[in-house]
């Protein structure tokens, strides 16, 4: 990279230089507005609440706390914090014909064992001034997290870091994710096709089939997020660390027999069972609707 401050290159060489127009070297990036950051935060906070609210109405509940804001303002919000409705009416989920969606997998299927079935997702997390994504990779079987990733934007490479990281410790059998652009993209697939992993996507009412990652978004803002307000991302980075670390090191869950999420990764020898459809209350409580029938 060339230094636009050589004082024994000028500016209009080195642009000459990299094939750029020079006028873009003077660009600075325009950063979020306070108003924005603030209903980005407050639609973080709906949706980790109620993740079938779709965009009319999370744009609903915003008018009702006095922030005037109309639909497609919130859809846009929605749409580059990387989040959707459990419900996207039609068209909403369309996605470049060069990529590709795969079938769900799971419906039915008992896990009974580690690396059996693999998860990832990605949640918006934020800060004082701004924010931040999330990516991380759950066992369904032991609720562990292998790896996890953040990142300023949406870009492919930090979902390819925390798959890598993942796949450096084990080899899961079923990945299983959303039809998000991320995960639907060539280098994605042939990640999981190098590895030799099935590949599983969630169908467009996608309110179970990805449960166990979206019941640890929901404790992690409500534990951590939330409550910190953290105003840099080396601070998110030292807290979202540090609450893994006790997720999986420290914190008993009932659903696994009162033993951590790590214990039952590295070290349990009784078999459990865990239905990937019918173990739903007590992963994520979520109201009766007519999306939740799988099909």
């Amino acid at each position: 990279m060339v230094d636009w401050d050589n004082p024994e290159l000028p500016i209009k060489t080195q642009a000459e230089l990299l094939s750029l127009n020079r006028t873009s070297l003077y660009y600075k990036p325009v950063p979020p507005s306070p108003e924005e950051i603030s209903i980005k935060h407050l639609i973080d906070e709906i949706y980790t609440k109620y993740p079938y609210y779709g965009s009319r109405r999370i744009q609903a509940v915003l008018n009702k706390k006095g922030v005037i804001i109309n639909r497609k303002a919130v859809q846009r919000h929605m749409r580059e914090m990387g989040i959707q409705g459990i419900c996207p009416g039609p068209n909403l989920s369309k996605r470049d014909l060069q990529h590709r969606i795969y079938p769900y997998l799971l419906r039915g299927v008992k896990i009974t064992h580690p690396n059996q079935v693999w998860s990832l997702d990605i949640t918006y997390i934020r800060m004082k001034y701004g924010w931040m994504y999330l990516v991380a990779i759950i066992d369904w079987y032991s609720r562990y997290i292998l790896s996890w990733e953040l990142d300023q934007s949406l870009e492919i490479s930090f979902v390819l870091r925390a798959v890598n990281k993942a796949l450096a410790q084990a080899q899961p059998e079923i990945m299983n994710s959303d039809q998000g652009s991320q995960f639907t993209s060539i280098p994605y697939i042939e990640l999981l096709q190098n590895a030799g992993a099935k590949i599983s996507m969630d169908g467009k009412c996608r309110a179970l089939d990805n449960i166990f990652i979206e019941r640890v978004w929901r404790s992690l803002k409500w534990e951590d997020i939330f409550l910190k307000n953290y105003e840099t991302p080396r601070e998110v980075r030292h807290g979202v660390n540090n609450w893994f670390q006790t997720y999986n090191y420290g914190r008993p869950h009932q659903s696994l027999k009162y033993q951590t999420p790590a214990q039952v990764y590295f070290e349990s020898k009784e078999v459990m069972t865990i239905d990937s459809v019918n173990d739903i209350t007590e992963v994520l409580a979520l109201p009766e609707s007519n999306c939740f029938a799988f099909s």
